[in-house]
This record gives structure tokens, sequence and C-alpha cells, in this order.
């Protein structure tokens, strides 16, 4: 009877649709520790995670169990077993998220995931079929139970797990990052399998980012008492071993290490980080580049595009009009110079002026409004776009949640662009990531430098400098205001009474921007991908009709 187990948590990122590389990458993890008795990745780790409709493609499942073979018939080496997640289609052509067991060359057994979530980020449901509540795995003398992700979020199947005479709980995850949810996790969700079954567990998560979605690790390891025995880093790859041995209590493994992981804002900064540089590298753009204004969005976006990629490819470009304040030029120049990549200067006002000329007629007898403002951005939009068409750097946007909640952006404008760290960002946070990040260097940065722009960008009152003496506020609450309306308004769906019953706002404020925030879906909707921090992202999580006429007030 086996006492004693070696298992080693591969805490590791995913290439999404690239089976080969998957493959290859957990052949090295598995080369690494050919002692070990079992090796652990995570949830769907040979296809990527979330596959979204990708999945639904014949081929795709053909290769996968194809690889998968393969993989079983390498641990006939006397090696190291292998726990792979893994798409299965039946006979029916039903499609199932699994787990698989691989040892002695072959595969011993799989576990299909009972909880399929559909909610926020996830529609598994669109994709995968349910499985039957699983039982145990017997593997050299031991009794797996194998959660898969969901599955341990609710009780049901740890408590049939349990039942059924499971002695380890083994969860492989797919767990996006949102703030505050690795301590939910811990504490939370698997803590409270832990109490209700008296097991100990593993959770196991990726890492990395995926479009939208970005994976912060934090795996750890939970004895029967509850207990935490390991705690894995965040952000980064890692592979952990860790020790088991079974006496007359159970089994129980034997502590390491307790890795801090990251408190606000350092996290936000992070999961923008390392969101941006996987998106960038994995899609073959040679760098990004930006409009650098002298305000603090595209300020702190500079900041994140260096720490992700390093600071020789990241192109800042400063667009000037006749309303360009010289600070602007200046702290513009100053925060290039602080990060370290290139600033060019192209002037607009030759554009703007063609643009006058061109629309004199059509406009002549109407009052100049938004609209010339606009036209000014939309002009720096086709710069930036032409630029990276012509050399090849990503064009990034580098509008905050707050501007998007309530429209204050231009479509075409300065909404044109592949990605947006600060999609999800509001801009309190932004204010408030700014001051961090001039302070520390965050542990994934290629840029290790500080501060990162002038402190007069995050002092200063911010404004589109697109009219004379112009200022956001002039137009909008102040933004400490406005991004509580739009927290209760968007994270909490709550209405324009409960906002004034909380805060005391006056009603019609409130009331205008729930307006605003309805008629600005059109523009979300053409916006580019950006990673998600909230608990309600725009794009995955809120999913609202362009066309309604609902108003709580």
């Amino acid at each position: 009877m086996t006492e004693q187990l070696s298992i080693v948590l591969s805490q590791m990122t995913q290439s999404v649709g690239d089976l080969a590389a998957n493959a290859a990458a957990m052949r090295e993890v598995r080369a690494r520790h050919g002692r070990a008795d079992l090796i652990l990745y995570p949830e769907l780790q040979l296809i990527g995670y979330p596959p979204e409709d990708l999945v639904l493609k014949p081929a795709l499942a053909e290769r996968a169990a194809a690889l998968l073979a393969e993989l079983a018939a390498e641990t006939a080496d006397g090696g190291p077993a292998m726990l792979v997640g893994s798409v299965e289609r039946d006979e029916g052509g039903r499609l199932y998220n699994m787990v698989a067991l691989l040892d002695e060359g072959r595969i011993v057994a799989t576990r299909r995931k009972y909880e399929l979530p559909n909610y926020g980020t996830f529609d598994e449901k669109r994709v995968f079929v349910p499985g039957p509540l699983p039982e145990p795995v017997e593997w050299r003398g031991v009794k797996l139970g194998l959660p898969i992700c969901e599955d341990g979020w609710f009780p049901t199947v740890c408590g049939h797990l349990a039942a059924q005479g499971a002695e380890i709980l083994i969860s492989v995850n797919g767990s996006p990052y949102e703030i505050d949810k690795d301590d939910r996790r811990l504490t939370q969700v698997f803590g409270a399998r832990v109490a209700e079954t008296n097991l100990p567990l593993i959770f196991l998560n990726r890492i990395g980012g995926q479009d939208e979605l970005v994976f912060d690790g934090c795996s750890f390891v939970l004895d029967g008492d509850g207990g935490t025995a390991h705690r894995l880093t965040d952000w980064e790859a890692e592979e952990r071993v860790t020790r088991w041995t079974k006496s007359g209590d159970g089994w129980r493994c034997e502590p390491g290490a307790i890795t801090e992981w990251d408190v606000h804002p350092a996290d936000i900064y992070n999961a923008m980080v390392l969101s941006l540089r996987d998106y960038v590298t994995r899609n073959r753009f040679p760098g990004v580049v930006l409009g650098l204004s002298g305000g603090i969005d595209s300020a702190i976006c500079a900041a994140i595009a260096a720490d992700a990629l390093g600071p020789d490819k990241v192109w800042c470009v400063m667009l000037p009009s006749r309303f360009t304040s010289q600070e602007s030029l200046d702290d513009a120049r100053g925060c290039a110079e602080m990060i370290g990549c290139r600033l060019d200067t192209i002037p607009i006002v030759p554009a703007v002026e063609a643009f006058d000329i061109m629309l004199a007629d059509s406009f002549a007898d109407k009052n100049v409004d938004t609209t010339e403002e606009n036209v000014q951005s939309r002009i720096r939009g086709v710069t930036l776009m032409a630029l990276s068409n012509k050399f090849g750097p990503m064009l990034m946007t580098t509008g905050n949640k707050s501007e998007m909640s309530v429209g204050y952006a231009t479509i075409y404008g300065d909404m044109a662009g592949g990605y947006n760290p600060l999609k999800d960002a509001y801009k309190t946070t932004v204010f408030t990531v700014a001051r961090w990040r001039n302070a520390h260097v965050p542990r994934l940065s290629r840029n290790p430098v500080f501060p990162v722009m002038p402190e007069r960008i995050i002092t200063k009152p911010p404004s589109a400098e697109l009219r004379p003496d112009q200022k956001d506020e002039d137009s909008l609450p102040p933004y400490v205001d406005l991004d509580r309306m739009l927290h209760m308004l968007v994270e909490e769906e709550a209405s324009v009474d409960d906002v004034v019953a909380r805060y005391g706002f006056d009603r019609d404020a409130v009331a205008r921007i729930e307006r605003l925030l309805s008629v600005a879906e059109y523009k979300r909707r053409q916006a580019p991908p950006g990673v998600k921090l909230s608990t309600r992202n725009f794009g995955r999580d809120r999913r609202y009709p362009i066309t309604h006429g609902f108003r709580t007030a």
C-alpha cells in the first residue's frame, strides 16, 4: 500500500489552440521531475483555456485525442504519472471538459467536469456537456477525487467524492483574476470544501493572459484540518514539489513555502502587465505605439507597456494641436525620458486646418461644437494607425473605464487600437495605480526604473485639451463621485434611487450618468479588448443590448 507520494504542482501558462506547444511544455516539466510520482497540470492544459468556439472544430478534438495518447504512451518509461486537462468528444459528438490520468503507458482514467459555469466571463454550457457526478480514481492504492475548477466552487462534487472514499482532492483550474479573488478562493471557496469533507485539497491554477482574461496562479495546498501547507506565487510559473505521507488519520502534506501574494494595487498593475505582454507577443507584434498626451492615462499606459515589453519596444507619439499646452508637451517629454522609450512629435495642426477647409461648406450654417473636437481625436487615431500599419507595432488605446462608461471617448479616434490595459480600470483606480508605480518597481517589470512620470501628471486636473481651458469636470462630476455612481450602476446593477440613498448625490445628476451609460453601449461594442480586473467588465461580463428603452429614473 502506498504511504508516501511526491506530487508536483505545475503552475504554468497555456497557448490556446497550440496543442503541440502545450504538449511540449508539459513534457519539459515532466523531464525536470523524473523522480516524482505524479505531475499536475492546470485545467484544459493541452488545448488552452478558455477555448470558446474554437473547441467546436472537430479537428481540435481529434488532435487533442492523438496527443493525449502520445503523452500516455510516454509514461511507460517508469517516470511520473500525469494528470492532464483536455477535451473529449463522445460517439454522439458531445464535448466534455475533462482530466485524464496517464500512467504506465496508458490512460488510466478520465473524469468529466460536472459543474459547467455559465455566468460572467464563462459560457461553458455553450460548448460542453456536463459529465456525471465523478467517482474517485484509484491509482497506486490511493483514491483521488478530481473536481475540475467549478466542481470545487459548490459542495456537491466534493461531497460526493468524499462519500465515495476519496482520500485527496485535486482540483485543476482555469480561474481568471479578479480583485481579491485569490483570498476568496483560498478561504471562502476551497477552504469551505475542506471543512465540509475533512480531506486535504490541492488547488492548481494557470497563469498568463488570454485576450481579455488574465490568470494569476495563486495555487495552494490545504490539509484536511484546513491549514495551509503550500502557497505558490502569483503571476509567475512555478513547479512546486509537495510530499505526502499517509498516517492513521489520512494523508497529510509536508509543509512548504507560503508565498505572499500581491495586494492592491500591485495585483492590478501586474494583471495589466502580464495580459498586455501575452497579448502582444502571442499575436506576434514587434512592440506597441501609443499617443502620449501628457495626461495620466497615456502616461501609465506607456509605463505598463515598458514594464510588459521593455522600453525599446514602446513608441510614444505626441500629437499636439493648437489647444495643447506647453505643460502637456513638457510632461509627455518628461514621462518618455523617465521610462526610457522613444518619443516622436507629429503636430496635427495641418490636418485640422485641412479638415476645416474640406468641411467649410457643409458646416457653414452650424456653430462649432464637439464635432470639431472629435475631428482632432480622429486625426490622431488615423495618424497612429498609419504608424502601426507602416512599421508593425500594435496601437494601444488608453481610455479608462470611467470614460468608456459614459461615452467620453471618440469612436474611430482615441478608441482606435488593438488593446487597452485600462479598459476595466476606473479613473480613481488609474490615479491609485500611477501613484503606486511612481514609487515602486513591479515584480514582473522589464523596465526596473521609478518614478515613471512627472508628479504634475498625477496632480493636474484631467483634460482632453480639445478646446481652450477644457477640463473633464466641466461636464462630468468629480471622478471620485462619478466612479462611486458607476460602480453601483455597473458592478452592482443598482438603480438611480439606490445610488442616491447610499451616497446622497443629486438624483438628476445620477439619472444623467445612467442615461450616458446606456447610450454609450454602441461605442463599447466597437472598443478594443482589454484586461478584466473587476467583477463586471464591459464585454465578457456585462452584455447589454445596444437598443433598449429601460431606465431606473
